[in-house]
């Protein structure tokens, strides 16, 4: 399981980005990128977003 994200919800304000405990998130073009081989599913992410744009599936 890794950290899905909704482009077409996400303001791009990289909250999620800065919160992720294991450097699992980065900057990208489009919005944030997850790396899967460093996603624990802790759910920070999901939890800091403003847009509710992550969900863990």
């Amino acid at each position: 399981m890794t950290v899905k994200i909704d482009y077409e919800k996400c303001m791009k304000c990289f909250a999620c980005v800065n919160t992720c405990p294991h450097d699992a998130l980065s900057e990208g073009e489009n919005g944030p990128v997850v790396d899967a081989k460093k996603c624990k599913d802790c759910s920070e992410c999901v939890k800091i977003c403003p847009a509710d744009a992550l969900s863990l599936d």
